[in-house]
């Protein structure tokens, strides 16, 4: 029997969370171009139309839905619309820094919302399938924040931690069962440009001194979304440029 194993993820169906932008989409676009069809989700239908042309246009599969993560109906909604996927990518999410008696009531709970309710139901809703069908992987966005303490970020380090959490739970209640679940916890990544500063000043505390680029941890999600990382679960991958280790 060969032990080769590869990227080769053609036949399978991986929807991406946030896809329109970011990691999400880079995510989308590294499922793509390993022959993956891609479900991008979002909320902007223009980006993500654009998202789509460019996994089509390198001869990739992909098609976009829209769904608002904070509302559980449209959740369900969006569970039912998709049908099969083989993997899920819960990559969409709030982020949220600052003075802890700064943070209002509304935007801590749509942080929640986004960061913790929305993978559990995406979870709940996708999982029994796969299970039914036999196989599936599931990738968390985790972050570094969920383990480190950063000055500003107790809620937002709070959601990763649980989203961490969910991710070793889930992958004890669906491994059995020949689902996979894993996360990676992401260090600094130079996602929005307007954000540079914040990101560099990150990026210096790392041991790699600088962010990530969004490749560098699509690439990461991807390996494990495929056949290559068949024995890895319950993992919680750091990404992080080392800043974790010290």
């Amino acid at each position: 029997m060969s032990t080769t194993r590869t990227m080769d993820m053609h036949g399978e169906t991986a929807l991406v969370t946030g896809a329109t932008s970011g990691l999400g989409r880079a995510i989308a676009l590294h499922l793509a171009n390993a022959g993956a069809e891609v479900v991008v989700h979002g909320r902007n239908a223009a980006r993500g139309a654009e998202t789509v042309e460019a996994a089509t246009s390198a001869g990739g599969q992909a098609r976009f839905v829209a769904a608002d993560l904070t509302d559980p109906a449209d959740i369900e909604r969006l569970v039912s619309s998709v049908g099969r996927v083989d993997v899920l990518v819960n990559n969409a999410g709030n982020s949220w820094f600052g003075p802890t008696a700064d943070l209002d009531v509304a935007t801590f709970d749509s942080l929640f919302a986004n960061d913790v309710r929305a993978p559990y139901l995406l979870v709940a809703g996708f999982a029994p399938k796969m299970v039914a069908n036999g196989h599936g992987s599931i990738v968390n966005i985790s972050s570094m924040a969920g383990t480190i303490g950063l000055n500003g970020g107790a809620a937002y380090g709070a959601a990763k931690a649980a989203l961490s959490s969910m991710t070793r739970a889930w992958a004890a209640e669906f491994s059995p069962k020949g689902v996979r679940v894993n996360a990676v916890a992401a260090g600094p990544i130079y996602t929005r440009p307007e954000a540079k500063e914040r990101f560099d000043a990150l990026g210096a505390t790392t041991l790699l001194n600088r962010a990530a680029e969004t490749d560098e941890i699509a690439e990461v999600v991807c390996f494990l979304a495929s056949p290559r990382a068949s024995y890895i679960t319950g993992a919680i991958v750091a990404a992080d440029g080392g800043r974790t280790a010290i």
